[in-house]
């Protein structure tokens, strides 16, 4: 009887790297999802509603205006003396000249503090300023 030569596999000298890049990507879009929830402050906001929904792609500095008047600007809260220097300080240099400022104000905020915080904002050399609202759900008849 004969005997054949069993051929013996060669050994795996190459990493697979298809569930690394798997692992990459569910991170990825992890990250792209909660990213836009990190820069908002933690002050709870009641928006006043609107029609239109502009500007959410573009780079902009939030400054939010709570109900009880405290203010943050992103995600740090600050005394509302120090508004001006804090966003002069984040709209200085070249490429932040036409961010757009972005006013949160609670629906209950007083009028005259959101005109103070607009005011604020253009002295502070703000060009583009908009007011965050919620966006209005009509019914369809």
């Amino acid at each position: 009887m004969k005997r054949r030569a069993v051929p013996t596999p060669d050994a795996i000298t190459k990493v697979n790297v298809t569930p690394i890049i798997d692992v990459a990507l569910v991170l990825v879009i992890i990250l792209m999802v909660t990213a836009p929830l990190m820069s908002v402050a933690d002050l709870p906001v009641n928006l006043p509603a609107a029609r239109t929904r502009e500007a959410e792609r573009e780079r902009n500095v939030s400054v939010t205006l709570g109900s009880d008047g405290r203010l943050a600007v992103d995600d740090t809260n600050i005394p509302a003396d120090s508004l001006r220097a804090v966003l002069a300080a984040r709209l200085a240099g070249e490429k932040n000249a036409d961010v757009l400022v972005v006013v949160r104000a609670d629906t209950h905020a007083r009028v005259v503090q959101v005109r103070a915080l607009l005011d604020a904002a253009r002295d502070a050399g703000a060009r583009r300023i908009a007011i965050a609202t919620r966006q209005k759900v009509e019914a369809t008849r």
